[in-house]
């Protein structure tokens, strides 16, 4: 049964049940630019069906998203143990992710968490340095704990989606303290997606731990993430060397091993889809990407020059794009010039839905015959994620945390392009989220992220679902302990879940399947979003790295 007298009381206290009448509709619903309450239309959802296939087209999902190396404790297997464990445990080389936020024992406790919340589904991943902690020696006690944990989220009605790989690795797949892998691969480091040897082995120690826990899982799973935000990943770990297992490639080694390590975590996606299919053939099996507003600027100002705009779209083809039109039409662009080098047909059709993650708005800029420090290489582009480079749409969007803007109504553009850029693919938003001290700006921020949803809907996108970013507070990569996206905080020294404003007001539309009028009126619409607690509203520009990189949380 789920536990609603506390929510119910919490929303009456909120006053988002009180009686209104229906009214405006259209883009100006909601709050105006003014902060002017006025009464709205609801906005109703129809009920959960499938990711990938036809019978899902019309459903919705409202769920939320976690992942393993994030909250988990006991988890000293993973390439990010050894590379932030302080010495001589660890390398040290960035925030250290410790404990989590215990995840792992805590993690059947926390079902009445998302219980609490009236949500369809939880996005969570399998850590798979602690099955597999030792290459092709598979932990029982683990595989059962995760099995438990399957068990309960369906017993309470919650549908799991699992994502096999988020971010981090056993580390013997890439060893962070032996990054040349001078001896060749071996069971204690295959020396990773970029090796000429060890490359093919790690695509298929992926493929085999992916069939092992598809034929464990897959009469309970219907729905499944291959990757999450594949260059996002490619970025910290091949590009620039800032996160496990710490190589730069990008700069001076962009054909020799940066491409190729692309190219190897593309096999390996396939290779992942074809192991699930094997043992679920009617799984719904997909990926998720990080996706941006990419914004030409020059001077400070929004730029409408050609050079700019072109700058813009080569990011995005960099950053975004090249991996999904890999899988869409079978073929790869390795020299980013936008026409396809290389005829792949085992990629094709091996993604039945795409999870799309957006985040910030990024400043994009042709550096011309004289890049700067900041510069991407390669791509060769300048880009930044706040004034004086990039004018902000509202000061009350930008993230402090993060050092970005976030656009509440961004994702309807986004939407609407992917859906006409790969028409018939069935999209999620399967991160969305707001990193923030003030309770009632990430409830504003859920409010409007599903406003933009349902518009985007309503013009035919077919978009199934919303995952907020994140269950709970976490450890966010590179910033640590200090970027909160949770619905939940967590007293780190108790480990208490402690819900906020924003837990009753994503509750109450998930239970209804609507925004109702209240709700709308009070957290929606247009205008500014509630402003960060202690700040002085000023904004600075990162460098290019933390933008494209570190500029985000997961």
């Amino acid at each position: 049964m789920k536990r609603l007298s506390k929510i119910a009381g919490a929303v009456l206290a909120l006053g988002l049940l009180i009686p209104t009448t229906t009214a405006a509709v259209g883009d100006e619903a909601g709050r105006s630019d003014s902060g002017d309450r006025r009464y709205v239309r609801a906005e109703s959802f129809p009920r959960s069906g499938s990711l990938g296939h036809p019978s899902g087209k019309g459903s919705f999902r409202f769920g939320v998203a976690s992942s393993a190396t994030q909250i988990e404790d006991r988890n000293t297997n993973t390439d990010w143990y050894k590379w932030t464990a302080p010495a001589p445990e660890g390398m040290g080389r960035s925030a250290f992710v410790g404990e989590g936020v215990h995840g792992y024992s805590k993690a059947i406790e926390d079902i009445d968490l998302l219980e609490d919340l009236n949500v369809d589904s939880y996005r969570f991943n399998i850590e798979w340095a602690r099955v597999e902690p030792r290459r092709g020696q598979y932990d029982e006690k683990a595989l059962a704990h995760y099995g438990r944990q399957i068990d309960a989220l369906i017993a309470r009605g919650i549908q799991p989606v699992l994502v096999l790989h988020h971010f981090s690795n056993p580390v013997w797949v890439d060893n962070p303290e032996d990054p040349t892998c001078a001896n060749g691969p071996s069971d204690a480091n295959l020396c990773g997606l970029d090796h000429p040897e060890g490359g093919p082995l790690v695509v298929e120690a992926m493929a085999k731990y992916t069939e092992m826990i598809a034929k464990r899982f897959g009469d309970r799973v219907r729905e499944w993430a291959t990757l999450n935000e594949p260059m996002v990943y490619m970025l910290f770990s091949h590009a620039f060397g800032a996160g496990p297992p710490g190589k730069a490639n990008l700069p001076t080694n962009y054909s020799t091993k940066f491409v190729p390590a692309i190219r190897t975590y593309i096999d390996a996606h396939a290779a992942m889809y074809r192991a699930i299919k094997k043992h679920r053939p009617s799984a719904s099996v997909g990926l998720t990407l990080s996706v941006k507003q990419y914004v030409p600027v020059r001077d400070g100002k929004i730029s409408d020059e050609p050079r700019d705009i072109a700058a813009a779209d080569r990011f995005r083809r960099f950053f975004e794009l090249n991996f999904i039109d890999s899988l869409w039409k079978g073929s790869f662009d390795a020299d980013l010039d936008g026409t396809p080098d290389e005829s792949h047909p085992e990629w094709k059709n091996t993604v039945d839905w795409l999870g799309v993650q957006l985040y910030d708005r990024t400043g994009v800029s042709d550096p011309g015959a004289t890049p700067g420090p900041g510069t991407l290489p390669v791509v060769n582009i300048d880009n930044c994620g706040a004034p004086p480079c990039l004018p902000l749409l509202d000061e009350s969007y930008f993230i402090p945390a993060m050092g970005y803007e976030s656009n509440p109504a961004g994702l309807y553009p986004v939407l609407s392009d992917f859906g006409a850029r790969y028409p018939g693919l069935p999209l999620l938003v399967s991160e969305s989220g707001i990193a923030t001290n003030a309770p009632k700006r990430r409830a504003e921020f859920i409010v409007r992220a599903l406003e933009q949803i349902f518009r985007a809907r309503a013009d035919g996108v077919d978009v199934r679902g919303y995952y907020h970013w994140s269950l709970m507070d976490n450890f966010e990569w590179l910033h640590g302990y200090n970027a909160n996206f949770g619905l939940y905080g967590v007293d780190r020294s108790t480990m208490e879940r402690i819900p906020n404003e924003a837990v009753s007001v994503y509750s109450e539309i998930a239970e209804s399947r609507r925004l109702s009028p209240a709700v709308r009126a009070e957290y929606g619409g247009t205008g500014p979003l509630t402003p960060e607690p202690g700040g002085d509203g000023s904004s600075t520009a990162p460098s290019a790295l933390s933008t494209a990189v570190l500029g985000r949380r997961d």
